[in-house]
């Protein structure tokens, strides 16, 4: 690499706005009051509880400060990620000084009161956490859990070709698994139609209170992983400003030629081999520029720099002392002007309107949103002449329709899934495009392979760097479907929790635009894991979305192919959302034309007429479902009983939105009491078959006027390899156990019942007994249709 040599006074420019910046952090920290310290430093002036982290906020805004000369010099489009936790002061300190912060909140102004309002917020009661939350200008990543920081870049790269997307990743997060993984993300960037992400592994060597695996393996170790991941690492290494200024410089100087010329060799030259893209390597010490030393144990370069340096200072005269001179180290007095604002001089290599990456309407990915172009989802509705009776793949048109949004939205819409699309039955998305892949390919690829560096359907197996590169594409402006299995969901459960948080915050953020929703398919479900067993079987996402706030979660259980698509639909036109679709891949039995489906969504549950006959009566019992199997044996249930009790009046209700359930006062989508009492009665028993475990159920109605006569059945962590009717038998959620149920709690038929009560239990016992025996279920019972 080669030396830059920044002229004095460029020198001079940089190293007061880093200066600068590390003032700014420490002041986040300590300061409420005396922002400028234009008097001695009193104990009033300090914070009571001093919260925030400083360790890896002088290496963040020093990487700030360098790409923010890179971009004026070269007029970059660029955006900034923070990868370390608790970085927040290392960037909220130059989105203040460049003068987006003030902009967006005016009363934190460029001056000594706008300075002490930016202080006294900082971790402070009614202000802003120590994550780049969404309150941060500029930012699509909070930080709040590590691992992410990378995949989130590479999100905001696709199909951006003139953005760099600059990621910082600390010391800690190396050390995750989803970060891990991410590196490999390169294999699936296009330089024809992608912009460019330049890590920076940023190694100060220590975590909390412990080393940093990276920072303490030799450096050709460092350079030969980073290499065997496909970078090309660019070293910077030091603790001398100057010296550091110069190395940066020309690293970063050298990083965007190469990046230029991968670009120019694939879109003017027409390369297309996978290139070997450039990344840094920051080695600095932890809290650089703080304290050197407090009560005779080092902090700089250490883990004791990591949160808060020096405690105590209101309470101890003399730390009270060495944090007036550590603050006044930094010579405030040169930097600001006597209003508090930065000095001119400083502010040279500030970028100008949205080329500031706390401006770029990138890091506001709402504002560059434009809605998809849809094709009518009615044309790929499944006909049939009766309810019940004809069987189809519930995802199968789905992924028709997937491919005819991906052929008419080809810059701004991507499919994700964890090699899972062929065995979701979304297949049909490859005919529009195939899977992105810059990999090397073997001959056999192209039988069946579906590879190529301009598909545009992202596979890979890790649940979290998809996750990641969705959420990056969401929030910089554009759209995106996710499909998984049931039971590997769980793997992304911290980054649901993480993306709803940052959604349900930016809702308070005005200036924040509305983002694409998160639209997830969760198939391979619970109840169709006959191969793959009991570690397959795991419902419990749902229990874990509805933890969330109402404000920005979505559950549907569509229960056949028409409901599918009309949920579908809708999902893909919302906005700032988690939706969360449930649904099996296998053949189920279909209940409702298009114009039904239509109807039966948009009300979110409803009486299925043709499977009820209490039209004018109260019903004895309801018999209530939600989910594609759990539907089919409520319906045979209802048969059954009907069948041998003609004069039993029972009322089925089909739940596709799950939070109709949850009274309107908890959530949007809720039922008024009224209507829900009109629905499920005030008095009779209501047997409710549910996908998952039953308990969410009960948490969902809880507060309802006749929940003390709910009964709920879904899976109980019963099960093996079993057949699907098996499965149900376990877990009590088979037309037989339902029917047996209903007879229990219908006081006429305690007694009256018992002989069919019998007759159920033989026949539950008769194609248990045949599964054992032939490995698959009574064609009878896996056969049955609607026969009403």
């Amino acid at each position: 690499m080669n030396q830059r040599s920044l002229g004095a006074e460029k020198l001079k420019a940089m190293h007061g706005f880093w200066r600068a910046c590390n003032y700014l952090a420490a002041g986040m920290i300590y300061l409420r009051d005396n922002p400028l310290l234009s008097g001695p430093l009193k104990p009033e002036h300090i914070k009571q509880r001093l919260l925030g982290h400083w360790g890896s906020s002088p290496g963040l805004s020093f990487i700030y400060t360098h790409l923010n000369r890179l971009i004026v010099e070269q007029d970059v489009n660029a955006i900034f990620l923070a990868g370390p936790g608790h970085g927040a002061p290392g960037v909220l300190a130059p989105v203040y000084l460049e003068g987006r912060y003030s902009e967006v909140y005016p009363n934190k102004s460029e001056d000594e009161e706008g300075m002490r309002l930016f202080f006294k917020d900082f971790s402070f009661p009614g202000g802003i956490g120590s994550h780049c939350t969404p309150e941060t200008p500029g930012s699509i990543h909070e930080g709040g859990e590590l691992g992410y920081s990378i995949s989130h870049a590479f999100g905001a790269a696709f199909d951006n070709p003139d953005l760099l997307v600059a990621v910082v990743v600390g010391d800690g997060e190396a050390e995750t698994a989803p970060l891990a993984t991410s590196w490999h993300s390169n294999k699936f960037l296009n330089p024809v139609r992608d912009g460019a992400v330049l890590p920076v592994l940023h190694l100060n060597g220590y975590k909390i209170n412990n080393p940093s695996v990276l920072s303490r393996i030799p450096a050709e170790e460092l350079t030969s992983l980073m290499q065997g991941y496909g970078w090309k690492p660019c070293f910077v290494e030091g603790d001398d400003p100057e010296l550091m200024h110069q190395q940066m410089a020309a690293a970063l100087d050298e990083c965007m030629a190469e990046i230029r010329s991968i670009w120019s060799a694939a879109r003017e030259e027409g390369v297309t081999e996978r290139p070997l893209w450039p990344m840094i390597v920051l080695r600095s010490p932890k809290g650089w520029t703080g304290p050197a030393e407090v009560d005779g144990h080092q902090v700089e370069g250490s883990w004791r720099a990591h949160q808060v340096p020096l405690k105590g200072v209101r309470e101890n005269e003399e730390k009270l002392h060495q944090l007036e001179a550590w603050l006044r180290s930094y010579g405030p007095e040169e930097l600001f002007d006597a209003e508090g604002c930065l000095r001119p001089e400083f502010k040279t290599l500030t970028p100008k309107g949205e080329r500031r990456m706390s401006a770029n309407q990138h890091a506001n990915g709402g504002r560059l949103r434009r809605m998809l172009r849809l094709p009518d989802f009615r044309r790929y509705a499944l006909e049939f002449e009766k309810p019940g009776t004809v069987e189809a793949e519930n995802t199968r048109p789905l992924g028709r329709f997937l491919r005819d949004i991906m052929s008419r939205n080809m810059h701004n819409f991507r499919v994700f899934s964890p090699d899972e699309n062929s065995s979701n039955k979304l297949d049909d998305i490859y005919q529009a495009s195939k899977k992105c892949w810059m990999a090397g390919r073997l001959p056999i690829d192209s039988d069946g392979g579906e590879l190529s560096a301009d598909g545009r359907v992202m596979e890979m197996l890790s649940e979290h760097t998809l996750e990641g590169w969705l959420e990056g594409y969401l929030l910089t402006g554009r759209h995106g479907f996710f499909s998984t299995y049931e039971s590997f969901v769980h793997v992304i459960d911290s980054m649901f929790n993480q993306h709803a948080k940052w959604l349900a915050m930016s809702r308070d953020v005005d200036w924040r635009a509305s983002v694409s929703s998160l639209n997830m398919l969760i198939t391979s479900t619970v109840w169709r894991q006959d191969h793959n067993g009991f570690t397959h079987q795991d419902p419990g996402f749902l229990d874990l979305v509805v933890n969330k706030s109402p404000k920005v979660t979505r559950i549907y259980l569509p229960p056949d192919v028409n409901t599918l698509l009309v949920t579908a639909n809708h999902c893909l036109n919302s906005h700032d959302y988690i939706n969360v679709i449930v649904a099996d891949k296998q053949n189920h039995l279909q209940y409702l034309d298009m114009d039904a489906a239509i109807k039966h969504c948009t009300k979110g549950l409803g009486i299925w007429s043709w499977a009820s006959n209490d039209q004018g009566y109260e019903p004895d019992v309801v018999m209530a479902c939600a989910g594609d199997v759990p539907t089919r044996e409520a319906l045979a249930a209802t048969y059954l009983l009907r069948q041998h009790f003609p004069d039993l009046k029972v009322r089925f209700i089909n739940v596709v939105d799950l939070y109709k359930l949850v009274p309107d006062s908890e959530h949007p989508h809720g039922l008024t009491d009224r209507d829900y009492d009109s629905l499920f009665t005030v008095d009779k028993p209501i047997i409710f078959n549910f996908h998952g475990y039953p308990w969410l159920i009960h948490r969902l109605a809880y507060r309802r006027t006749n929940h003390k006569n709910l009964h709920v059945r879904g899976y109980k962590e019963h099960g093996s390899i079993n057949t699907p009717l098996e499965l149900a038998i376990a877990n009590e959620i088979d037309r037989f156990s339902l029917a047996i149920d209903v007879i229990n709690r219908i006081p006429r038929l305690a007694v009256a019942g018992a002989h069919v009560k019998e007759q159920l239990r033989d026949q539950q016992l008769t194609c248990r007994q045949y599964a054992y025996e032939h490995g698959v279920d009574l064609p009878e019972a896996t056969n049955w249709t609607w026969p009403l």
